[in-house]
């Protein structure tokens, strides 16, 4: 049996303590997710005050908090990193500030949306976006002007998706995206799997879930597990998933993770730098060597993207940022250290290499169709103080 510490609301009653995560129906526990400020209350103590500014945060952008996922916050701690990636908080309501211009669209999604759910910015992959909904709305989600609300940017017919990817034979793979994939009904996700396991010139395929972070719950569905497993044996897939912190590292999160390695799946990790959260060497290294630990590979972290109502509590300097990446490099064996620092630009992907004194160097990874010939190139930029993403920072030379 798998239970996390004991939960301890601000009236010291244990809360949660005798369920086992492992044994739910995932379906009927969606329906104790925490979805009100009212609902809250009954688990965090929050001010008149507090309790104000937050039901005008959540008319914006909703909550929704699987109960599993609030017995990770130690209540004891009132800058409890978990607690700041699920519950609202007040800074939600800045659109501009100290750190800069914020942007609903971060990653220049509206540019390449072909209709019904596709993206396509780089030729050889194809993005889905299957559902608005995830199992946990994070409060540093890029796409928080879609997650949890009615939009015109998911899939509604997945064999017209399918139809564009077979038709495209320069994409070589996709990815299933959202919201959460795996949140979808098992059978909804099979076929939208098998309008994809036979087009050819799909080497792999993606679904991109923070569901063994915020709801391992799903994984415990042996008919999810047994759907994924055949998949993969026809065509190679991977999960990318997205912890934040070692928190989050529990031992109901590895046997979920555990749950998919067995069916032959590469989970891999995408994690975001975030200021509270995990911007001090020692988060860092819990996360990344935890991470190994429980057989999930560190991948990118990524830089916050000034993503309005996130940028201005969640993004770290890249001044700041970048010295504490390469510090926390110096405790990483191998495997920890092959992660990329990443900022998710316009124009495609970009590694951040490191700085040679107040010249921050950067590498282009990918670069979006007719830009081809800026993938590989070096960025030079001059840090500033505050500047946390590329266009806060002057053009520089070594």
């Amino acid at each position: 049996m798998y239970k996390n510490k004991t939960f301890k609301t601000s009236h010291g009653q244990a809360l949660f303590a005798d369920i086992d995560w492992t044994q739910l129906d995932w379906r009927k526990e969606l329906k104790n997710n925490i979805t009100t400020i009212d609902e809250l209350l009954q688990y965090i103590s929050l001010s008149s005050e507090e309790q104000v500014d937050l039901r005008k945060v959540i008319d914006i952008h909703p909550i929704n908090i699987p109960r599993y996922y609030l017995s990770l916050i130690n209540t004891e701690n009132p800058e409890d990193p978990v607690r700041k990636l699920c519950i609202p908080d007040v800074q939600e309501l800045v659109v501009a500030g100290a750190m800069g211009e914020t942007t609903k669209d971060p990653y220049g999604d509206d540019k390449h949306d072909k209709g019904n759910g596709v993206l396509h910015k780089y030729d050889y992959t194809a993005l889905v976006v299957t559902s608005e909904y995830c199992a946990m709305y994070c409060r540093h989600c890029f796409r928080k002007r879609m997650v949890g609300l009615p939009n015109d940017q998911t899939v509604k017919n997945f064999e017209k998706a399918a139809g564009y990817i077979a038709e495209h034979p320069e994409i070589t793979n996709a990815i299933l995206s959202g919201g959460d994939p795996l949140m979808l009904p098992t059978k909804v996700l099979k076929k939208m799997l098998d309008t994809l396991k036979d087009i050819g010139h799909l080497n792999h395929v993606r679904i991109g879930s923070r569901v063994p972070v915020s709801y391992p719950i799903r994984l415990f569905d042996d008919e999810l597990i047994a759907l994924l497993k055949d998949f993969n044996a026809k065509k190679t897939l991977f999960i990318p998933t997205h912890f934040n912190h070692a928190q989050e590292i529990t031992a109901v999160s590895t046997e979920a993770v555990q749950r998919l390695r067995n069916a032959g799946i590469t989970v891999n990790n995408q994690a975001v730098l975030l200021s509270g959260v995990n911007d001090s060497v020692e988060a860092l290294v819990g996360l990344m060597n935890g991470l190994l630990r429980i057989g999930v590979n560190p991948y990118y972290l990524y830089q916050c993207m000034p993503v309005a109502r996130v940028r201005h509590h969640f993004q770290v300097p890249l001044k700041r940022g970048v010295d504490i990446v390469d510090h926390a490099r110096r405790y990483f064996d191998g495997y920890a250290k092959r992660f990329k620092y990443i900022i998710g630009h316009d124009i495609g992907k970009l590694e951040i290499c490191g700085r040679i004194g107040d010249k921050l160097v950067l590498k282009q990874l990918h670069a979006r169709s007719g830009h081809e010939e800026e993938i590989s190139r070096l960025l030079v930029r001059q840090l500033t103080e505050d500047g946390g993403w590329l266009d806060d920072l002057p053009e520089a030379t070594l």
